[in-house]
């Protein structure tokens, strides 16, 4: 039996979520009204990734950006280069979609909160590479297969370095490493040490 199909692995996960979100329903309460205030509806975005064995679903997220996000991307190419060359993302603070509130959000990890839905509902772990949407998957070579024989996380090897993050390649070298030798231990350290992380608020922005 795969690591990803242990049935204990499973029960770790919807206990944890389900605790975190009893934890932290404030907080998903507080950055819902943000957002709905500062930018009305959608509150939430969801995004198609790559999970288990590369199935697509729809990762959750509360909306940080102008609601035309994804066009002004595509019709801006400099700003998508920047984008490509960045590891798939902009460098902090440089995004122009991303609302003022919705920085607040990054930084606090608030804007996360909604992927412990995800969780209860199985196409994502507590713990485990990041999801990735599907260009990305170019980024891990021959090796991209054995990336997907595990769930994605909410938190893992790379984000639990805070500022720290690496881009590509390394932080292809660093998620495989991570499937290469998961273990509950390895899981719980990861946990922990994600903690301050969150608590310094060293998200994006």
């Amino acid at each position: 039996m795969s690591a990803a199909s242990l049935p204990g692995r499973r029960v770790f996960d919807v206990a944890g979520a389900a605790l975190l979100l009893a934890v932290l329903a404030p907080f998903l309460l507080l950055g819902c009204l943000i957002v709905l205030i500062a930018s009305g509806r959608p509150i939430f975005y969801a995004q198609e990734r790559l999970g288990l064995r590369g199935t697509p679903f729809r990762c959750l997220k509360l909306r940080t950006m102008t609601i035309d996000a994804e066009q002004h991307l595509h019709r801006e190419p400099a700003l998508h280069d920047r984008y490509l060359n960045g590891g798939y993302k902009l460098p902090n603070g440089s995004d122009p979609r991303v609302t003022r509130p919705g920085r607040w959000l990054r930084r606090t990890y608030i804007d996360e909160l909604p992927q412990l839905f995800n969780v209860l509902a199985g196409s994502m772990s507590l713990v485990g590479p990041r999801p990735i949407v599907p260009s990305e998957l170019r980024e891990y070579g021959a090796e991209a297969d054995e990336l997907l024989v595990v769930k994605p996380g909410l938190i893992g090897e790379w984000t639990s370095r805070g500022r720290r993050r690496p881009e590509y390649p390394e932080r292809a070298r660093l998620e495989l490493d991570y499937v290469r030798r998961r273990t509950p231990a390895r899981d719980l350290a990861i946990l922990a040490r994600s903690i301050p992380v969150v608590l310094r608020g060293q998200g994006d922005t």
